[in-house]
């Protein structure tokens, strides 16, 4: 069994599945033609709306102007949108389906000494999410070599059990099965058991 220190090695584990990706650069005139042709707009229903000459928005399409502020302005309140959406790539709407199914028991296990994990959809790389399920062996404060912090937020869902939720900012918190936290995981944060028997937590750490 392979013994890891802390979360925050299974964050950075998760993490290196990923590739990151350069943005690319936005083509404007794309984008407003896109923009219209969603609204079913011919150009001159968009450049009445935008209160834009017809002439002016085909060349904004062709790349063969460069906006003002103000025109920018009359497309986004014609368009019915913000002005920076019209600087955001539109999302994809192809559809991953990606899936994977953990049973009970199979998941990666991973002890700690105040921690067992259990990964679970180990298997599915480039998550924007990592779950696993812990069982809570700590019983004090003194057992952690400090706070635990790493990137993201997290999200805690106590599964059997009672537990103590410490973390830095905040004053501890007593939490039965079905009591939830929610909170920024740069945050100083530890969780013991205070029941007779180890609680299991669901843990949900977003890896965006």
């Amino acid at each position: 069994m392979t013994m890891m220190r802390d979360p925050k090695t299974l964050i950075r584990l998760a993490r290196e599945t990923g590739e990151d990706a350069m943005a690319e650069p936005l083509d404007l005139g794309a984008r407003v033609r896109e923009l219209r042709k969603e609204r079913d707009w011919t150009l001159e229903q968009a450049a009445k709306q935008a209160g834009l000459a017809r002439s002016t928005l085909s060349k904004i399409e062709n790349g063969q102007m460069s906006p003002t502020y103000d025109a920018l302005k009359k497309l986004a309140v014609g368009l019915g949108i913000g002005v920076p959406q019209l600087f955001t790539p539109p999302k994809k709407d192809q559809v991953s389906g990606r899936m994977v199914h953990t049973r009970d028991g199979e998941g990666l296990h991973q002890a700690t000494v105040t921690y067992e994990h259990e990964l679970l959809a180990e298997t599915l790389t480039k998550k924007k999410m990592l779950p696993y399920r812990a069982r809570v062996r700590a019983r004090d404060m003194g057992e952690f070599d400090g706070w635990v912090r790493h990137d993201g937020e997290e999200f805690l869902y106590v599964l059997t059990g009672i537990i103590r939720l410490y973390t830095e900012f905040y004053e501890p918190i007593e939490m039965r099965r079905g009591d939830s936290a929610y909170y920024d995981a740069t945050m100083g944060h530890n969780v013991v058991s205070t029941s007779p028997e180890d609680a299991t937590i669901l843990w949900v750490t977003s890896l965006g």
